[in-house]
């Protein structure tokens, strides 16, 4: 029963997102206090469930199917943060709302990505190992891409940004991959209690960012919204492309395309609230969260089709 419970929810991701979101918009002063450590501790028992669902065999894999993973993760840390600097000239976004479209473009694949390659019916293993490394790497690559894309514009903590990184992802991931390497029968009981956890708590930090944001987000331009989507919609559609060029392979350019398009947005959020005075600079990484998920959901719907058998002709 709650597996299936579990299984659900989880899978009705972006509904659940859009739902709680909207709530946030309508009723913000309902969601306003989930800031601050509420967001730096959720991701953080984000993190902790995937490593919960980690394996060391996710890790082997690598050796065995570097081709992939190597595309994979170098597509990842160069369209997006190449896409986020780039749109927000293009679309001449004003400084705080291109910082926070670098910072979000800049950070590794989310959780959500192995949500939406399940839906799809593309290579989940491949997925998760994807997001395993890129978030691993994440701990250098992020504040590093940030710096170098951001510093034209602004002075930012470097150090900073290293340790927050490694505070929100290495701990809580290397914790979890270590409970369930050593405590195994305790962890199982909880594979269908993180993924739930983890989609409510995504919704959670994307809603109150949207809520203490509503006025900001109301008088906003059009642009932020369009380069949102845009960033997005390049990394799917780059991803994919690049990946296929490559690979040759349909399911692992649609498990590419995927992981590509879909950022850590809460991690983008979390070193925004940390690293920058205005508030606003987190509204790209709310707009990406919400944007990010329901194209991927789209993405996924298209991608499960079966492809049609030709007509047998007598």
């Amino acid at each position: 029963m709650l597996t299936h419970l579990s299984k659900l929810i989880v899978n009705a991701f972006p509904l659940v997102l859009l739902g709680i979101a909207g709530f946030g918009f309508l009723e913000p002063e309902k969601l306003v206090w989930f800031k601050g450590h509420w967001i730096t501790y959720s991701l953080g028992l984000i993190m902790l469930g995937m490593g919960l669902s980690l394996e060391v065999e996710d890790f082997l894999r690598i050796f065995r199917q570097p081709k992939p993973i190597l595309i994979g993760t170098t597509l990842q840390y160069s369209i997006m943060p190449l896409l986020g600097y780039s749109l927000g000239y293009w679309f001449d976004l004003p400084e705080v709302y291109a910082v926070g479209l670098i910072l979000v473009s800049c950070c590794p694949g989310g959780t959500a990505s192995n949500v939406i390659t399940f839906l799809a019916k593309a290579n989940v293993p491949l997925s998760v190992t994807l997001t395993s490394v890129s978030t691993i790497l994440g701990i250098a690559f992020t504040p590093a891409l940030v710096a170098f894309f951001i510093g034209s514009r602004l002075e930012i903590d470097r150090l900073g940004l290293v340790l927050t990184t490694f505070q929100v992802i290495l701990l809580p991931v290397g914790l979890g991959l270590f409970l369930k390497s050593f405590f195994p029968k305790v962890t199982e009981k909880t594979k269908d209690v993180f993924p739930v956890l983890s989609v409510l708590l995504i919704a959670m930090i994307v809603a109150s960012i949207i809520a203490s944001g509503k006025e900001t987000i109301l008088t906003s331009d059009y642009r932020i919204f369009f380069a949102v989507v845009f960033l997005h919609l390049g990394g799917f559609g780059f991803g994919g492309i690049f990946a296929w060029v490559l690979t040759r392979d349909a399911k692992i350019s649609q498990t590419i395309s995927i992981e590509v398009g879909m950022q850590n947005s809460g991690l983008g959020a979390v070193l925004a609230k940390t690293h920058f005075l205005d508030p606003s600079t987190a509204i790209p990484s709310a707009l990406s969260s919400l944007t990010h998920s329901l194209l991927g959901s789209l993405f996924a719907t298209y991608f499960r089709r079966e492809p049609k058998k030709p007509a047998i002709v007598n």
